[in-house]
């Protein structure tokens, strides 16, 4: 079955909802559009966003869009680019505002003026936020936003499975849907990818299960290069044992860190900061402590540090952290207005993705990529607290707008690769998951996330990340002996699992060439063996290719310096 829209967004988090808007406005009607999810709409993983969204709000009160721009390119370790920071600072107030307009019940001074908390590395209280459940409101805001727009149709709970190019330009997507069963190809003008990251390649994460980066992958197999994805976020709050988000909005609330000897240690890392020092230095800091035995322990090897807001008072934590309250109460067992909550970094966030400008658009005609599953180059090598949801209402505003007029502007589709997609049906349902059945898929998944837990963390150095690539490749080698003996094709989530699993192994293998590659400390990428940054030979950004055939090729580009040269990094 072949199904035809103009503009297809492959995504339905913030980034996807906000350009399938942008679409839809600019489209005025004259264009379909389609909106292409794993899930049903509203279980994107945007709504476990928590703490806030970034954005010069009050500038009568010292804030300003210089100082937002500087805060993130100091952030970045000065690998962002910085063209692409100026653009984005000056739009994030204009989508608070239009979400606001829209509905969305962002908490309030007692003045009614739009409130703001502080934010990691942040110099002015800018992180716009809706109790400790911001992105849940802009989830909820944006869907019913587009409930006004009639040409839009829904895809809930398809997989799709490759991205098809044909001479230089988008074609279509494969998509499987689980609820019937059936594979069928979306052909469309222009693409909009906004499918998130893929930390479930770690054990102990913030992220949803089904954050498993299959657009990146996708991109990635496609001939879109992948950039920065050395640079991986831990968030240094998450919670034991499970790695849920316990909100920077804590720390940005007032919450204190402290080591098992009751000290606040961030005084000895940052002491200008403390707990709202960037993250890739608060993980550091914690690591460190924990490395030195100033941790508490546990059996299973998950030691850590407590975030402590009993000086908060019941009200405040009742007021702007219920959420907090409510997960460390049913996960922890812990009230945090009585206990410090238990916890350690956590993989959080890919500050790398797929390749493109600063419009989002990637090297391949047709096709964008908005949110965490882009790398326009704004975070560089570590993102700051509460520009990601930014970032997401910012360039899926951009992308959508962009698709959209490339679409309308597209006289005719391009052919249906119909040999191609029935290529990729037979893959799908004959050939990946039919081995021998010698080989576990979950057990050789674990295997994957222990190894990127031990090898590929806060701290890394060339043998680990050596001994993690041999472990990777030798896992996909393995993966070819994997039965799935489930043969329906109606929600078998085994060989769902098989697909994802594939995805996150080719993740896997781009995160550690990349990173073995790149012999210098910078943000999020901290080297052992290579302690300092390096900015004659490494002020620049990784770009991986995909070789079917061998090693995936890395080439690199200049960071774009246009304001400020970079300096020594302190807080």
């Amino acid at each position: 079955m072949e199904i035809v829209h103009d503009v297809v967004i492959l995504g339905s988090g913030i980034a996807g909802l906000r350009a399938a808007i942008e679409a839809a406005r600019v489209g005025n009607n004259d264009l379909d559009i389609a909106i292409v999810s794993r899930v049903q709409l509203m279980r994107s993983h945007s709504v476990c966003a928590e703490g806030g969204t970034a954005a010069v709000l009050h500038p009568e009160e010292g804030d300003s869009l210089e100082l937002h721009a500087w805060d993130t390119v100091r952030g970045s370790d000065f690998l962002a680019d910085q063209d692409v920071v100026k653009l984005f600072v000056g739009k994030c107030p204009e989508e608070i505002v239009q979400l606001d307009h829209w509905g969305i019940p962002w908490s309030r001074r007692p003045d009614g003026r739009i409130s703001q908390r502080a934010f990691g590395g942040h110099s002015f209280d800018r992180a716009t936020f809706a109790e400790d459940k911001t992105g849940f409101f802009e989830m909820h805001t944006l869907y019913d936003t587009l409930q006004k727009y009639d040409r839009v149709t829904r895809y809930d709970e398809c997989y799709v499975t490759s991205i098809l190019i044909d001479n230089g330009a988008f074609a279509g997507l494969t998509v499987w849907d689980l609820t019937s069963g059936e594979f069928f190809f979306i052909k469309g003008k222009a693409l909009v990818i906004a499918t998130g990251g893929a930390c479930r390649m770690f054990g102990f994460t913030t992220y949803s299960l089904t954050a498993t980066g299959d657009g990146l992958a996708m991109a990635y197999r496609s001939g879109i290069p992948l950039k920065d994805m050395e640079f991986v976020q831990f968030h240094p709050t998450g919670l034991i044992p499970n790695g849920i988000l316990i909100t920077e909005g804590a720390r940005g609330e007032g919450g204190y860190l402290r080591n098992n000897k009751d000290e606040r240690f961030m005084e000895k890392y940052a002491p200008s900061k403390m707990e709202t020092a960037p993250r890739d230095i608060v993980s550091r800091s914690e690591m460190t402590e924990i490395m030195e035995g100033r941790g508490f322990t546990r059996e299973d090897g998950l030691d850590y540090v407590h975030i402590d807001l009993r000086h908060l008072g019941a009200d405040k934590i009742n007021e702007r952290l219920p959420l907090i309250r409510e997960v460390a109460i049913k996960f922890a067992f812990i009230d945090p207005i009585e206990q410090p909550i238990p916890v350690r970094p956590a993989a959080h966030y890919f500050m790398g993705g797929i390749h493109t400008d600063i419009d989002g658009a990637t090297p391949v005609s047709g096709i964008w990529a908005a949110g965490e599953a882009a790398c326009i180059s704004l975070h560089g090598a570590n993102r700051l607290g509460s520009n990601s949801t930014a970032e997401c209402l910012v360039w899926g505003k951009i992308s959508g707008e962009k698709a959209a007029l490339y679409a309308k502007a597209q006289k005719s589709l391009p052919p249906t690769p119909q040999q191609i997609v029935d290529d990729e049906e037979k893959r799908i349902f004959e050939h990946i998951g039919h081995g021998n059945g010698s080989e576990d898929l979950f057990a050789l998944r674990l295997e994957l996330q222990r190894t990127m837990d031990h090898n590929v963390a806060v701290f890394r150095n060339g043998t680990d990340m050596e001994t993690a690539l041999s472990k990777i490749r030798e896992l996909r080698d393995r993966l070819k002996h994997v039965k799935v003996t489930d043969n329906s094709r109606i929600y078998n989530t085994n060989l769902m699992s098989l697909v994802e699993t594939i995805n996150l192994i080719d993740l896997a293998e781009v995160i550690v060439v990349g990173g073995k590659a790149r012999t210098e400390s910078r943000g999020a990428h901290s080297r052992k063996d290579y302690t300092e940054r390096d900015d004659v030979n490494w002020l620049k950004h990784t770009l991986v290719y995909y070789n079917p055939d061998g090693e995936p090729h890395l080439d690199y580009i200049p960071a774009n310096i246009t304001m400020w040269k970079p300096v020594e990094r302190k807080y």
